[in-house]
């Protein structure tokens, strides 16, 4: 099963059960930049075609934690949230827009249930933008921080092999490396250009949700979780602000071969 909402996911969030193994998302990054007009999008300006991705670095982090105490409440037990993110914001709202992807996370430890669990790195096929700083390093990375619940560190699920079993019953696991290399995105959008992969998607719920398992992304976009939990074997529930954002994403599972 997978559905796509038009709706704002507090609105998702507030009629949903403990029904959910992972949720999975790329937030908005809070860059700045939004197409405000149609001629805008059709010039490719903005990332999102209707979603004005400009809060201060306080009103930005205030969300960022009301969605994960949101999550609490939809959340299975020993489920995790796994976030990608990258460094940076709006420079004409927030001066300390370089730091605001560890303000968000600062907070969310100490006003949320959660903690970070593990971090990974996503190394992507190609770096964009082109560079035009004369000191900041060309970004060819991202991050994925994985939360889960303070009480559930050593108890959250992950799909590790048992490897062996020492003489004194000390168990090896299988090791799986906290790097992902995957590819950017699955093509440009005009409706949304900061998608990512559903190559990565899937990657990462190898490692993380059970096969059949219900993932939920607050922000779908164009689809990219929907596609990726429909190639791993996944239910999959996402809500999107975007009428043609929904559209393209149930298009492209289609496409891919799903009917509902």
């Amino acid at each position: 099963m997978i559905e796509i909402l038009n709706e704002d996911c507090d609105v998702t969030l507030s009629t949903l059960d403990k029904c959910v193994d992972v949720i999975l998302t790329s937030p908005p990054y809070n860059v700045g930049k939004s197409a405000t007009s149609e001629t805008a999008r059709n010039n490719f300006d903005g990332k999102y075609d209707i979603y004005l991705d400009s809060k201060t670095s306080e009103e930005y982090c205030n969300w960022c934690v009301r969605l994960f105490n949101n999550f609490n409440s939809v959340l299975k037990e020993n489920g995790v949230v796994i976030w990608n993110v990258s460094y940076g914001g709006n420079t004409k709202l927030n001066k300390d827009c370089n730091d605001l992807v560890w303000l968000v996370i600062a907070d969310i430890i100490r006003n949320t249930p959660f903690t970070v669990a593990d971090r990974i790195i996503w190394k992507k096929k190609s770096a964009l933008p082109n560079n035009v700083s004369p000191n900041s390093l060309t970004r060819i990375v991202e991050d994925v921080f994985v939360f889960c619940r303070k009480g559930e560190t050593k108890t959250y699920h992950a799909n590790k092999e048992l490897a062996s079993v020492g003489k004194n019953g000390q168990q090896f696991y299988v090791p799986i490396y906290n790097f992902i290399e995957a590819k950017n995105n699955d093509g440009a959008c005009k409706l949304n250009k900061a998608t990512f992969s559903s190559e990565l998607v899937v990657k990462l719920l190898e490692i993380y949700a059970p096969k059949g398992g219900m993932v939920y992304d607050p922000f779908m976009g164009t689809g990219t979780t929907a596609v990726g939990c429909l190639k791993y074997g996944c239910n999959c529930i996402g809500s999107e602000l975007s009428e043609a954002q929904c559209e393209f994403a149930k298009e492209r599972l289609n496409d891919n071969g799903y009917n509902d």
